[in-house]
């Protein structure tokens, strides 16, 4: 059964609306009038076969294989290409654009074949299959599929969980040193943990094989044993060697479990972010990209996100020196257009932020659902006609030339934009200081960078907070403004979680911002840094 999780909270009077939130399911509105209107399609991420290209060699004239592609819908037809409409592509029809390429050895084919598996497209997802062709692309040391690999371990998708392999995945694939400063207080969380788990099993045995000899040493004193006493005490014996060689094996285990050597980032890397500065490096140009929807045509309107998105872009534009495009109540076209366009303006070597302010929905269960931006002419559920998938903002993500990305959304269920990434849990529960190290962002200034700070997760959010912006964004602007060094995206997230956590309890509302790398976007452990004029 779909899920149509988007129903209003009822608060006091006297406590901030709710906001990004759609309303609860009411009649079924008319679709509007789409005459004279582009085809949002058009705009759509597909899995796009391309044709061959005629090929000269020597005297010979000949055809290339057919070449896979992601691209909008409306590029791909130009290029003449073969695409399946967007209707939550099937499972086959994904499959005939890259299994051809896959089967030939196409590293990044094998990776897109092993997303296919592991999303179901229309069905449910295949694990087992996904991990065969995410190894078979890791091989070949694509990063995408050593992520997706350390995925499947962390969570226990497909395999037995296994959280040091996922970490020595996630650390392939984003090119850390085994000394590496994240990884490496990570690992030695990870192997405390194991090593307290492995020490209770081996407590518990212990008590297991005391009760076990007595109950051996009792029946061994007696003088005479019928025939069942006899095999009962046999059963003991062979329960208490069985026991002991498990013991044994947790106890090798427990022991091969080392402490990692110390973090490569000495003490005096951890300066704060007033004295880190942008010295020698260049950060390139940056681009933003605010939608503000407000005003809605068939739903309730919002109260703080025009001004939300007008106070973000000011502050980009005048303490960052951000070029700054708003939109404001826009539909689904304007919405995919602004995005699209982008394309024509950001470079390899550019930043891009996307800040989003307005309804959000969910539609699905579990692993089968979908997250959606509303535009100003979205209906009501069930009819989802004009919602923008979150997937099809992934996909153009993922399309960008811009070195660095980060998308800000303060929208309900914003956090399905991305799905579950256990990796960015790693990097969030190390030593914090590091990210406001010189090492940190040496290692990270040329990987790229496909990241996501969401106002609440997978939940509600509130929106207007009392000073004509909403809880999220007024946080989100105060830091910023308050900035005055080199910003990392963590360093930026971790003050504005806590002042949103505080906020909202005020309210007695439960609202905590999340940070999450962009999956199948090209995310390679880079991130997004603000950097003042003056610096």
């Amino acid at each position: 059964m779909l899920n149509h999780s988007i129903s209003r909270i009822a608060v006091p009077d006297d406590v901030a609306a709710l906001g990004a939130c759609a309303s609860a399911p009411t009649a079924q509105d008319s679709a509007a009038a789409t005459e004279g209107r582009r085809d949002v399609r058009d705009l759509y991420i597909v899995d796009c076969l391309l044709p061959g290209q005629v090929r000269q060699l020597g005297g010979r004239t000949y055809l290339s294989p057919r070449r896979p592609t992601r691209t909008t819908a409306a590029d791909c037809r130009v290029r003449g290409g073969e695409y399946v409409a967007y209707d939550r592509a099937d499972l086959k029809s994904a499959l005939r654009v890259w299994m051809a390429s896959a089967d030939f050895g196409d590293a990044e084919a094998q990776n897109t074949v092993g997303e296919i598996f592991e999303r179901g497209l229309g069905g449910e997802p295949n694990y087992t299959a996904a991990l065969v062709w995410y190894r078979k692309s890791a091989e070949q040391g694509n990063k995408s599929a050593l992520l997706n690999l350390g995925t499947l371990y962390e969570t226990g998708r497909g395999v037995e969980k296994d959280q040091l392999k996922a970490l020595n995945y996630y650390r392939q694939s984003w090119g850390l040193d085994e000394d590496d400063v994240i990884y490496r207080s990570a690992a030695d969380r990870e192997i405390e943990v194991i090593r307290e788990t492995l020490g209770e099993q081996i407590e518990q045995r212990e008590q297991q094989l005391k009760l076990l000899q007595k109950q051996i040493d009792a029946l061994s004193a007696t003088a005479t044993l019928s025939a069942a006493a006899t095999e009962e005490l046999a059963q003991l014996q062979q329960w208490r060697d069985n026991l002991q060689t498990e013991q044994q094996t947790i106890v090798a285990e427990r022991s091969r479990l080392r402490s990692p050597s110390p973090a490569a980032f000495p003490e005096r890397d951890f300066i704060t972010g007033d004295e880190l500065r942008a010295g020698a490096r260049n950060f390139g140009r940056y681009y933003a990209l605010g939608i503000g929807n407000q005003n809605y045509d068939r739903m309730e309107d919002l109260a703080s996100p025009l001004y939300d998105a007008q106070r973000v872009a000011q502050v980009l534009e005048d303490k960052y020196g951000f070029t700054v495009q708003l939109v404001t109540d826009a539909n689904d076209v304007t919405v995919l257009e602004a995005i699209n366009n982008l394309n024509a303006v950001v470079g390899p070597e550019d930043n891009l932020l996307i800040y989003y302010a307005g309804h959000g929905s969910r539609i699905g269960q579990d692993e089968t659902e979908t997250g959606y931006w509303l535009p100003v002419n979205a209906a009501r559920p069930p009819v989802d006609t004009y919602w923008v998938p979150t997937e099809q903002i992934t996909g153009h993500m993922s399309n960008f030339m811009a070195k660095r990305v980060l998308v800000v959304a303060d929208s309900c269920y914003s956090g399905i934009l991305t799905g579950d990434d256990p990796g960015m849990k790693m990097i969030l529960s190390g030593d914090q200081r590091v990210f406001q190290s010189e090492g940190f962002v040496d290692r990270r200034f040329d990987r790229r960078a496909r990241l996501m700070v969401s106002s609440g997760g997978d939940r509600p959010v509130l929106d207007e907070a009392g000073n004509g912006n909403s809880v999220f964004a007024n946080a989100f602007i105060d830091e910023l403004e308050a900035n005055e060094g080199l910003l990392t995206t963590p360093a930026l997230f971790l003050k504005l979680r806590d002042r949103v956590v505080v906020a909202a309890a005020r309210q007695d509302f439960n609202q905590e911002p999340e940070i999450k790398a962009l999956r199948r976007a090209g995310h390679e452990v880079g991130d997004f840094f603000f950097v003042p004029k003056n610096l």
